[in-house]
C-alpha cells in the first residue's frame, strides 16, 4: 500500500500524478475487498466509485466543499481517505465506524444517509444556505442510477433546476440503464460539452441573438437544434429540460478525464450542472463484477475467501415468505408481488420466474410501490407488497390516505422488522408497529416462527382486509417452511407455556428468547405464563382480561420502539377498560436510535436477549 498508506485526508490526493492515481485505486480496491472480507459490508457497490472519489477529492476541497453521498453505501473510499483508513477494519461493528456516512463521526461526511434519493434534495438545501449566508463552496451531490428512480430525486432535481444557482449533481450509473455505453462519439461530445469555450460562444451567439428582433425566434431555433443533437448523442435532455447543463456520459473509471471534465465545471460552468457517469458495481473483483445485485451489493464475513455464503441448516424467513407466496399464487390468480428494487431481498427471485407477470420490481420508489398497488387492489387483484420495515416508513400517508381510507384489500409483508444488525439506526425496524397502529383498517401481526408466518399469509390472502405481517431479518426456528397452511383467527393470540403468579405477553420473533429467558428462571421459583398474541392490532382482548383478573404481575415484551408499541396498546387498552393500577413492566426498544454492530450483541446490550429478559424479569418479580 506504497499510495493509500499516505492518504490521510483529501488533501494529499492533490499533488499524486497520474500514474499514484491509478496505483491508488488499485491499492484502495484491494484494501476494501481485504476488510470487507473480515467485517462483511457492502462491497460491490463501493468498488465502482473509487475513482470518482479520487478525482472529487483531487478537483474540490471537502470538508469547505460538501461532497453529499446518496445511501452511502457506496463511500468506503471516502471513509479511507478521509482520515479512517486505520480503523476501518471496525466498519459495521460494534462501536466502530459506521457503514454509512454519518455526520458525527467525520466532518468530511456532510449530510447523514443511510435511505436513498436524499442526495439531490439534501446537497440543494447545501446550496441554497450557501447564498443566503453569503458563503462560498461548491456542492455536489452523487446519486446512483437506482436511487434517482425515487421520486424525492427529481423532487430535488425539479426545484434545483429551477433556481439557475451553481450545483452539481453527478448521476453515477452502474447498471448501464440509461446509456449501454461509452463509446468514441460519447466521449467526443462529453469533452465539448464540458469545455469552457463551446460553452462560451454558445453563450455569446445566445446573448448576440437576442439584439435583434428577430433574437426570440434565433434562440428557439438554436435551442430546438442544440436539443435534437444532444436527444441524438446523449440521454441528456431530460436534465436539461429541468433546468440542468447535462455532461456527459462519461466513463468513470478513467480518472484523468473526470478529473479534467471536475474542474472544466468547477471553474468555467455556472447554474445547475447534471454529470452523468458510467462504473462498473463490483470493479476489480470478478465475482462481484459478475453478480454485483445478489451475493456481492452487501456480504457478511469470510464470503470472500470461501467463495459462498455461509449457509444455515434453518430457512431464513424472508425465503419462508417466497416460498408461501408462490404455493398460494398456484391457485390464486389474484395475487401479485410488488417490491421496490429488493427482489432478492425480500426473497420474490422465485415468484418472479414463475410469475413473471404478476411480479412488479418498482425501483427504488416505496411510496410509489404502495400507491400502485392500491390502483391493482381497487380493480380487484390482491396485492402483496413487500418492503422492508425501515423503507416502509417512506409511505406513510401512501398507507393512510391510498389504502387505509379506501378499505383497501391489500398485503403487507414487512421484511426485517426489529434490530437488523450492522447496517444500524438507518436501518432497524423499531418503529413499524408504532406507525402502523395507529391506522384504522389496519390488521397487524408478527410470527414467531416459520409455519406461523406461512399461516399468517394463508389467512390474509383468503380474507378481505388491510393486512400487515412483520417478520425478522435472518434465520427462522426451525418450524419448517414446507408446514400446512392453516387459518389464523384474527385478533386471537395463544397461551405457549402454563405458569402461575405471571404472565408474560409477547408478539413476533422475541417470543422464542422469553421462552428461553422461563427456562433459565425455573431454579429461582419463577414460572411465568407465556402468551404469543401473534396479533397486535386488533389485540386479543379476552387474553387481556384473563390475564388481568389471574396475574399479579404482567409484563409485555417486544422488538419494537416502547413509545406507540405493543406494551403501549396492552396498557390503553387496560385503561379504557377502567382496569387501572396493574402492575405492568413493559420490555422492548428504548427511546433512542440504536448503533450498529451484531444483532445479538445489540441484543445483549439491550436486555432483550434470554439472559437479559430472564434478568429483568426476575427482578420485577422481586426475586
Amino acid at each position: 500500500m506504497n499510495v493509500l498508506n499516505r492518504i490521510n485526508s483529501p488533501s494529499d490526493i492533490k499533488d499524486l500524478t497520474a500514474d499514484q492515481m491509478r496505483e491508488l485505486a488499485a491499492e484502495t480496491r484491494k484494501f476494501i475487498i481485504d476488510n470487507v472480507d473480515i467485517t462483511g459490508g457492502h462491497l460491490a457497490p463501493s468498488l465502482g466509485t473509487v475513482e470518482l472519489t479520487i478525482a472529487l477529492m483531487k478537483v474540490f476541497d471537502p470538508p469547505d466543499d460538501k461532497i453529499v453521498w446518496d445511501v452511502g453505501h457506496q463511500a468506503y473510499s471516502h471513509k479511507i481517505y478521509t482520515g479512517r483508513r486505520d480503523v476501518f477494519n471496525t466498519n459495521r461493528q460494534y462501536q466502530g465506524i459506521s457503514g454509512f456516512i454519518k455526520p458525527s463521526e467525520s466532518v468530511y461526511d456532510s449530510f447523514g444517509v443511510g435511505h436513498a434519493s436524499t442526495s439531490i434534495s439534501a446537497g440543494f438545501g447545501f446550496v441554497m444556505a450557501r447564498e443566503i449566508l453569503q458563503e462560498k463552496y461548491k456542492v455536489i451531490s452523487v446519486i446512483g442510477d437506482g436511487s434517482i428512480t425515487g421520486g424525492l430525486a427529481f423532487e430535488g432535481l425539479n426545484n434545483a433546476g429551477a433556481s439557475g444557482k451553481d450545483f452539481i449533481v453527478i448521476l453515477n450509473d452502474n447498471e448501464m440503464s440509461i446509456s449501454k455505453n461509452v463509446g468514441a462519439i460519447s466521449k467526443y461530445t462529453t469533452s465539448v460539452l464540458s469545455d469552457p469555450k463551446f460553452n462560451r460562444i454558445r453563450n455569446d451567439i445566445w446573448n448576440y441573438a437576442g439584439k435583434y428582433k428577430l433574437g426570440t425566434q434565433i434562440r428557439k431555433g438554436l435551442a430546438k437544434i442544440e436539443d435534437s443533437v444532444k436527444s441524438l448523442l446523449t440521454p441528456g435532455i431530460l436534465f436539461e429540460k429541468l433546468g440542468f447543463n447535462y455532461i456527459g456520459p462519461v466513463d468513470g473509471h478513467d480518472v484523468q478525464m473526470l478529473i479534467k471534465v471536475l474542474e472544466n465545471i468547477k471553474n468555467k460552468i455556472s447554474g445547475p450542472v447534471f454529470l452523468h457517469i458510467l462504473t462498473e458495481k463490483g470493479r476489480g473483483y470478478k465475482p462481484a463484477e459478475q453478480d454485483a445485485e445478489g451475493t456481492y451489493h452487501g456480504v457478511g464475513p469470510g464470503i470472500l475467501a470461501n467463495g459462498k455464503e455461509k449457509k444455515t441448516e434453518l430457512p431464513k424467513y424472508q425465503d419462508v415468505f417466497g416460498k408461501a407466496l408462490c404455493e398460494l399464487a398456484k391457485t390464486d390468480g389474484r395475487l401479485i408481488a410488488i417490491t421496490a428494487a429488493m427482489k432478492i431481498g425480500t426473497g420474490l427471485s422465485d415468484f418472479a420466474d414463475e410469475y413473471p407477470d404478476r411480479f412488479f420490481d418498482v425501483g427504488i420508489a416505496e411510496e410509489h410501490a404502495v400507491t400502485f398497488g392500491a390502483a391493482m387492489s381497487v380493480k380487484g387483484l390482491k396485492p402483496v407488497v413487500a418492503i422492508y420495515s425501515t423503507f416502509l416508513q417512506r409511505s406513510f400517508d401512501q398507507l393512510i390516505h391510498d389504502c387505509a381510507l379506501q378499505e383497501l384489500d391489500m398485503i403487507f409483508a414487512i421484511d426485517r422488522s426489529g434490530l437488523v444488525g450492522e447496517d444500524g439506526p438507518t436501518h432497524h425496524g423499531v418503529f413499524d408497529i408504532s406507525y402502523l397502529r395507529m391506522i384504522p383498517n389496519m390488521i397487524i401481526m408478527s410470527p414467531s416462527n416459520e409455519s406461523d408466518l406461512r399461516s399468517m399469509l394463508y389467512t390474509a390472502a383468503k380474507l378481505k382486509g388491510l393486512f400487515a405481517i412483520r417478520y425478522p431479518r435472518g434465520s427462522g426456528t426451525g418450524s419448517g417452511d414446507d408446514h400446512s397452511f392453516e387459518d389464523v383467527s384474527i385478533g386471537k393470540g395463544k397461551k405457549v407455556k402454563e405458569g402461575r403468579d405471571t404472565a408474560i405477553l409477547t408478539v413476533g420473533n422475541i417470543t422464542n428468547s422469553v421462552l428461553k429467558a422461563c427456562d433459565m428462571l425455573k431454579e429461582k421459583g419463577i414460572e411465568p405464563s407465556v402468551y404469543d398474541m401473534k396479533f397486535i392490532k386488533p389485540i386479543d382482548t379476552g387474553i387481556l382480561d384473563e390475564v388481568s383478573s389471574e396475574y399479579s404481575n404482567i409484563i409485555t415484551v417486544e422488538e419494537n420502539c416502547l413509545i406507540g408499541g405493543f406494551g403501549a396498546a396492552v396498557l390503553e387498552y387496560y385503561n379504557s377498560a377502567g382496569k387501572n393500577g396493574l402492575n405492568i413492566k413493559r420490555i422492548g426498544i428504548p427511546d433512542k436510535f440504536i448503533e450498529h454492530g451484531r444483532t445479538a450483541k445489540l441484543m445483549e446490550i439491550l436486555g432483550l436477549d434470554a439472559e437479559g429478559l430472564a434478568g429483568t424479569i426476575a427482578g420485577f418479580c422481586g426475586k
